[in-house]
């Protein structure tokens, strides 16, 4: 089977606070925040911490992506931060290109993480030669589920932002993984 990588669903990268970053990018730039992902558990690693994930979305259907983590370390550049934060996700067709790049990375020898459920993305996870973290996905949701992701976004990110800055670790949810 022949594939094409479709383009870039969203990069990923690690912010101070999720409220502030929130504010310029879409106050500011005016990217709507789309969708956020709140869990205890990274769901690739099954690492215990608690993070939002929050998604600003292009015109084009494309996102820029970021995580809090509250790991009380507060830094974008620290040194231990998780590996799992900083990658960049390339978006397939169908659930069938997604098999097909998982066994042809496998075939390679690449360890590959998923097929991880995110609710509105299927994903795999693999590091290039060069230790960056890359992710190919699948579009899973409906625009019915989009509309209410984009509707729940903000009080979602509110939740996060009163944990956080209270000292509490968890946001009491889990994405899900499934073997595949």
């Amino acid at each position: 089977m022949t594939i094409s990588v479709k383009g870039l669903h969203h990069v990923a990268w690690r912010c101070v606070d999720a409220e502030e970053t929130r504010h310029f990018y879409e106050d500011i730039l005016g990217l709507p925040l789309a969708h956020i992902i709140s869990a205890d558990i990274v769901p690739s690693t099954r690492e215990c911490m608690p993070y939002v994930h929050i998604f600003f979305e292009f015109r084009d259907g494309s996102y820029i992506a970021f995580f809090d983590v509250n790991d009380g370390k507060g830094n974008t550049l620290h040194p231990d931060m998780p590996i799992w934060i900083p990658h960049f996700a390339m978006e397939v067709d169908s659930r069938e290109e997604l098999l097909v790049m998982r066994q042809r990375l496998e075939d390679q020898g690449v360890d590959v993480i998923g097929i991880v459920d995110h609710h509105f993305v299927h994903s795999i996870y693999f590091f290039d030669p060069n230790g960056v973290r890359l992710e190919f996905t699948i579009r899973s949701e409906t625009p019915q589920y989009l509309d209410e992701a984009r509707a729940n976004a903000r009080a979602s990110l509110d939740e996060w932002t009163k944990i956080k800055r209270a000292g509490r670790s968890g946001v009491g949810q889990e994405a899900t993984s499934k073997p595949d």
